[in-house]
Parts: C-alpha cells; sequence; structure tokens
C-alpha cells in the first residue's frame, strides 16, 4: 500500500520500501495523471516521509505549489526568482530541504535556468550524497520534449528523482529512459502507462483495475503487471493549495463556469476569489440553476480537493427554504472562511 513507506509514502513489501528509502536508489520516479488529480498531493506526502527519516529533498517548483512546504525552505516566489548561488548555498547546509520557486521566471526561462543548476546539485551529490532527493513538479516545463540538447543537461542516471507531470509524452524521452518506477494516478492511469511505454519503447504491462479512489497504479518499468496501491495522504493536504485556489488561474479545463439554466451565459471562474465576485453579480435563476444542481459542492469536491468545504456547500444546495440571497450568503461565507480570508490575511 502507499501507507507509511519509506520515502514514497508507498508500498506494500519491506523490499520495495528498503530500496526506496534508499539514497543508492538507480532511476528515477515518474508520477503522472491529469491536472487535479492528486500528484503533488501525493509528492507532498513523500517529502513528509523523507523528513521523517533525515532524507533531505530539493523541490523544482514552477507553479508555486510548494512555496508553504513544510521542513523546507522556500527560494523565489511569484514577484522574485531564485538565484542558483543562494540556492546552493541553502543546499550545502546539512538537514536542508529546498523548495525552489521559479514562478517568477517566464515558462521560457525556466528550462535555461534549470540547466545551469542542475550540474552544480548533481556535483554536490556526488562529493555529499545530498540532497538524497529530487523532485521536479511539472516536469514537462523544465525539460520538455522539444528541448534539444536535455541529454546534455541530465547525468546519464539520476539517483531518486520524481519527475511529476500530466502527459508523460511532454516530458523529454532522455529524462523518460531513466525512469525506473512509475505511479501512475486517475481513471486513466492505465492510459498513462501506455503512452509512457510508447514513448520509450517497451512493452506495457496488463491493465491494472483501480477499484476504490484513492489507489494509484504502481509500476516498475520492464515488469510484467503493476499493482493497485492505496495513497496516503499528507498531514498538511491544503495548506500549500490555499493561495493558489485563492488567486491563481486554474486554467481553464478546472474553472467553474456559470452557464445558467438555458447555457445563455459563460463566466468562467479561474479560482475562488472570482468565483465568489461572479456569484455576487449574476441574476438569481444562474445562481438557483447551479445550487439546486448541486454544481457548486461538486466543484468544490473535485477541482478544489476540499471534501469539507463540498460537503457543507452540499448541505446549503440542499436546504429548499434559502432564498437566493441566503444561500449566497452563507456560500460566500464558507469559501471566504476556508481560502479567500487567509489569502487576504497573507497579502496584508
Amino acid at each position: 500500500m502507499l501507507r507509511r513507506i519509506g520515502t514514497v509514502s508507498a508500498l506494500a513489501s519491506t523490499t520495495t520500501r528498503r530500496r526506496f528509502i534508499s539514497s543508492r536508489y538507480s532511476g528515477s520516479v515518474l508520477i503522472a495523471g491529469s491536472s487535479g488529480i492528486g500528484k503533488s498531493t501525493l509528492a507532498t506526502a513523500l517529502t513528509e516521509r523523507m523528513a521523517e527519516r533525515q532524507f533531505e529533498f530539493c523541490v523544482f517548483d514552477p507553479e508555486g505549489d510548494y512555496e508553504e512546504l513544510e521542513h523546507a525552505v522556500s527560494i523565489g516566489d511569484a514577484a522574485t526568482p531564485p538565484r542558483i548561488e543562494e540556492t546552493l548555498k541553502l543546499l550545502r547546509q546539512i538537514r536542508a530541504n529546498v523548495v525552489v520557486n521559479t514562478q517568477a521566471l517566464a515558462v521560457a526561462e525556466r528550462p535555461p535556468f534549470f540547466a545551469k543548476l542542475l550540474p552544480h546539485i548533481a556535483g554536490l551529490r556526488a562529493r555529499t550524497a545530498r540532497p538524497h532527493w529530487l523532485l521536479i513538479d511539472e516536469a514537462h516545463h523544465l525539460l520538455p520534449a522539444g528541448r534539444a540538447d536535455v541529454s546534455q543537461v541530465l547525468p546519464e542516471e539520476i539517483p531518486a528523482a520524481v519527475f511529476i507531470t500530466v502527459h508523460p509524452e511532454t516530458l523529454s524521452s532522455d529524462a523518460l529512459k531513466t525512469v525506473r518506477t512509475v505511479i501512475a494516478l486517475g481513471d486513466k492511469a492505465n492510459e498513462v502507462v501506455a503512452v509512457l511505454c510508447k514513448t520509450i519503447d517497451v512493452r506495457a504491462p496488463e491493465r491494472v483495475d483501480l477499484a476504490k479512489a484513492d489507489e494509484v497504479l504502481f509500476w516498475t518499468v520492464g515488469s510484467k503487471t503493476g499493482q493497485a496501491v492505496r495513497a496516503e495522504r499528507p498531514r498538511q493536504a491544503h495548506k500549500r493549495h490555499t493561495r493558489k485556489y485563492a488567486e491563481g488561474d486554474l486554467g481553464p479545463d478546472l474553472s467553474f463556469y456559470f452557464r445558467g439554466p438555458k447555457k445563455a451565459l459563460n463566466l468562467k471562474a479561474q479560482n475562488l476569489m472570482i468565483f465568489l465576485q461572479i456569484s455576487d453579480g449574476i441574476d438569481d435563476a444562474t445562481w438557483e440553476h447551479h445550487l439546486r444542481a448541486g454544481d457548486y459542492s461538486a466543484w468544490f469536491r473535485k477541482v478544489i480537493k476540499d471534501d469539507d468545504m463540498a460537503q457543507e456547500a452540499a448541505e446549503i444546495e440542499a436546504d429548499q427554504s434559502l432564498r437566493p440571497g441566503e444561500s449566497r450568503k452563507r456560500v460566500r461565507e464558507l469559501v471566504s472562511r476556508r481560502y479567500t480570508a487567509p489569502a487576504e490575511v497573507n497579502e496584508a
């Protein structure tokens, strides 16, 4: 199970556990699946297990998802890009876990920055074995498939590295060839593995059915079949997502759309603050249409990944005695209490 397993918080057998918690683990790990499916949540759980066992890690964070990660120091933010010298100074310190936040860099600037930093980290690891683990989120931003010089940037083997991406085919084939272990999430987990196999030209394993929502597909490259294992949620589950959900851009696929009963509207709320602004301005018929359909609680559950908020919203949706003004007020108070109020406090 992905419960209580060494640094990857994952896996059934003692043998597998020992292999993952070793800083000499050969090859890299791929965590892949659709947006919003729980990849970075799983990665956060891994960092917790690493910290428990005093393994040091470095997270490459293009989107600012890990800026409040526990047990780590973050360098760079949405306004200030990280500096290589400062990053290395932190990494040289014993028991230092570092998050390298490249949010302030343009997308086109991130691969060159990574290309400059990685050789320095590789040299540090060669001398000290630290950081023991590298976690590269949105790895397709830093090692994109179209980049011609990835093989020059990457060592032949990247021991104890975790690549996190939406679609494996968007990641450099040179990076994918270092992968020895795959953790695929979501209802298309088998398709994710199949795409990887096609990209690196290896035989795909037998299909594995994921029977429960908290199961993921775990597969060792080259083996005939994978296994369904249970993923453990991190203790800091939503702390790091507060600002992203409140003020960030969730993208067109994960945004909430106010369309109304006749689909005459197409108002996109790309985050919770915009959601509240639009909900204040739309007509009662549109508000009630989505309320009675359970659309608000469904969005909170599936996209915001907040079951508690979704449950409270579902209770508001089910209360037929509420007039539109009162239900709006309650939903606003619910969202503000859990997300937008903390964001405003942080901004102050």
